[in-house]
């Protein structure tokens, strides 16, 4: 079962990453010539670049995924905050390897909503992004210390 689960976890986050580029592929023709590449923790965007940075989200997120993929694949090769004994080395996998999927998740979400304001910025300066950078920035602050959290409760 837990097998199926997590198939069903991958195959919605490759979902997410291929939504992403489909994305980006239909509104690519459609942006001006010069777009906004980055915004402050206010949404407000302080640096501009050529249209072809709009690929840099997608690639960014294909380039997690399979980073991510290779992770849960060999378990063995990746950095843990507790050290891998016999007795705790298939929960420490199992945490890693459910938190891995959720952390990928998060960033999908994250990619998707900065791609959606790129895009909508770059023809409107009063768009408003859809999640704002703070609840970014504190989901992502926040995720961390809880997954070490649960790390060291397997210890």
């Amino acid at each position: 079962m837990e097998n199926i689960l997590f198939t069903i976890f991958d195959i919605f986050n490759f979902g997410l990453v291929v939504f992403l580029w489909w994305f980006t592929l239909k509104n690519y023709n459609t942006l001006p010539e010069r777009i906004p590449v980055h915004f402050d923790m206010e949404g407000k965007a302080d640096g501009f670049g050529g249209r072809i940075y709009a690929f840099l989200m997608p690639v960014l997120g294909l380039g997690l995924y399979a980073l991510f993929v290779y992770g849960m694949r060999h378990p063995e090769d990746t950095n843990f905050p507790v050290e891998i004994t016999a007795q705790n080395m298939n929960a420490q996998f199992l945490v890693m390897k459910i938190g891995l999927r959720i952390l990928f998740l998060l960033l999908a979400v994250i990619f998707m909503n900065i791609q959606d304001y790129m895009f909508r910025s770059a023809v409107d300066d009063q768009a408003k992004p859809r999640i704002t950078f703070a609840t970014i920035f504190l989901f992502v602050v926040l995720f961390t210390p809880a997954l070490l959290f649960i790390a060291h409760l397997f210890k």
